[in-house]
């Protein structure tokens, strides 16, 4: 118990030691913000059209970040959650079914990927 109260002293962050006037209202939620060390869009475009074209049921010079999986690669809704748990280990990511199951083309994995707080 008095480790723990030891290593909860020494991590949590002072809040009444912040002063708006010096830091400013914006400061203040950048300082706190998870997005400061988030995914660039093009780091998430790289990483997703790396993942599709590694699959083996694709060639990689049909894909690119407008390709729709079915329609233009080909690949049946088997091969489409594949995609998407690949998509899923290489980001680190839990995609809900329900979200997955929406996830047919690229620009829709690349939004998907892009906006969830925790894709790394």
């Amino acid at each position: 118990m008095a480790l723990r109260n030891t290593l909860l002293r020494h991590l949590r962050v002072p809040v009444t030691g912040f002063n708006q006037s010096q830091i400013g209202f914006l400061g203040s939620i950048c300082a706190f913000s998870s997005h400061d060390d988030h995914l660039s869009k093009q780091d998430v475009v790289d990483r997703v059209l790396d993942v599709i074209k590694s699959f083996p049921k694709v060639d990689p010079a049909k894909v690119t970040p407008e390709v729709h999986f079915q329609k233009d690669l080909g690949l049946d809704s088997l091969d489409t959650v594949e995609i998407v748990m690949a998509i899923e280990e290489e980001f680190k990511l839990e995609i809900p079914d329900k979200e997955a199951d929406k996830i047919d083309s690229c620009p829709l994995a690349i939004e998907y990927v892009f906006n969830h707080p925790m894709s790394s």
